[in-house]
């Protein structure tokens, strides 16, 4: 049985979510704490899982289910093989199978992840996120593969935070993307906003609240049907490797979201190289993984 049922009136439209349950339900500590069971997956509106931005609507009806933050206790270890690139006392390096979720996404879906693997892997993790993602700097898609960094304590969690920030960490990404691209190499700059009709999704958007986005892309070889292509983020937002290509014409293969899902055997996007000042030494580091074979064995 839900906890709470909300019908949203003229006066709360336009309202965001987190703010309108932080005044509405009781007993609640915090509008974080608020935004902590959105993200968990404990809130729908008109039956559809929404994230804590989203701005009401009148007749929405919003449905909350009994409070159950997730912990680290329910989120178990789990003996998952991990591929470890780098290790020492304060951080990890792991090379990210596609299909692997980062971190549990809800209070129904807690085991099979990367986190379940780094509790099973790990006797200490950084706590300064969601007690669900301990560890947990950064993140990448399900289906995207590649360098995923892991840090141990709070010190050095906060300090790569800083950096990806600051935009200072290097990230050179793989992709094959549909079609042959014209030119040699380029900057995308354009930028970013929600999607209207997907809230699960970003637009281009030459809009004032957009979000800077550039990408430098470099062609590395091209197929008859297809490119290969290093992509270099210059900022960090969501899905903006996947918009930007879509973007120039060229959506990725096996993307879902802005391309054709059944082009590739998945999302044909690899975060294949990552540098960055260690927080310790304060020397900058960089480390890259091979190319996944279907990735190479493409025919000319």
């Amino acid at each position: 049985m839900p906890a709470h049922i909300f019908k949203v009136d003229e006066k709360n439209s336009q309202i965001r979510l987190d703010i309108f349950l932080a005044q509405h339900l009781p007993h609640v500590p915090s509008r974080t704490f608020v935004q902590k069971i959105i993200s968990s997956g404990q809130v729908t509106i008109n039956q559809r899982i929404v994230k804590a931005h989203y701005k009401l609507s009148m007749g929405d009806e919003i449905v909350v289910e009994e409070f159950k933050i997730l912990s680290r206790q329910r989120v178990k270890p789990e003996d998952i093989p991990l591929d470890i690139v780098y290790e020492d006392e304060n951080l990890l390096l792991i090379n990210k199978p596609p299909g692997l979720l980062v971190h549990p996404v809800n209070s129904t879906n807690t085991s099979g992840t990367l986190v379940n693997a780094l509790l099973h892997h790990c006797r200490k993790l950084s706590n300064l996120k969601e007690e669900i993602r301990p560890g947990i700097v950064h993140r990448l898609d399900r289906e995207t593969s590649g360098l995923v960094l892991v840090a141990k304590d709070n010190k050095t969690h906060a300090y790569l935070a800083k950096q990806f920030e600051e935009h200072q960490i290097y990230k050179r990404y793989l992709a094959l993307v549909e079609g042959q691209v014209q030119f040699d190499e380029g900057l995308v700059e354009a930028g970013l906003g929600r999607d209207r009709r997907f809230y699960d999704r970003k637009r281009i958007s030459f809009e004032e609240d957009a979000k800077d986005a550039r990408t430098y892309y470099k062609v590395l070889k091209r197929y008859k049907r297809c490119t290969r292509v290093a992509l270099s983020p210059q900022t960090g937002r969501t899905h903006q490797l996947r918009v930007h290509m879509a973007y120039l014409g060229h959506p990725i293969l096996g993307d879902d979201k802005y391309g054709k899902r059944h082009s590739f055997l998945r999302l044909a996007l690899h975060a294949q190289a990552i540098g960055f000042v260690h927080p310790r030494t304060k020397h900058y580091i960089e480390f890259s993984v091979k190319p996944p074979l279907e990735f190479l064995n493409l025919k000319e």
